[in-house]
């Protein structure tokens, strides 16, 4: 893939990122260095780089479609009342289809695992949200 000068940029403000920013936060930050960029065309360059696996593109039922740039295995929490979604590093997932058995008929590629809850700064607020046991 050729990488013009935009989508390098576009690529490293993603990268630079921990937050798992959605397409209008990296427009924002890309602007600061290119001005007349459009919306467009970071949403076509984003769309790019995850289709050659430079970045991932985090699909979330519900929730705003979102970026990373961390390619390392790892999986996400996302919180229920604000949108902030986290890194959960840890063991990864194996034997999944003697775990399932369903899933023995397919030829497993991968997998996405979302956890999902109320990050500690909602929970703080609300003041009544306690953990799991």
């Amino acid at each position: 893939m050729r990488h013009s000068r935009q989508r390098e940029i576009i690529l490293e403000e993603v990268r630079r990122e921990r937050s798992h920013p959605s397409a209008q936060e990296i427009y924002d930050r890309v602007r600061q260095r290119l001005p007349r960029i459009s919306l467009g065309t970071v949403y076509r360059n984003l769309e790019q780089l995850a289709a050659y696996g430079l970045i991932r593109k985090l699909e979330m039922p519900g929730a705003q479609r979102r970026f990373d740039g961390d390619l390392s295995e790892h999986y996400h929490v996302r919180c229920l009342v604000c949108g902030r979604v986290d890194d959960v590093y840890g063991p990864p997932l194996t034997n999944l289809p003697q775990s399932f058995p369903a899933l023995q008929e397919y030829a497993i590629l991968g997998h996405r695992l979302e956890f999902i809850g109320v990050c500690p700064q909602c929970r703080q607020q609300a003041g009544q949200i306690t953990l799991a046991e």
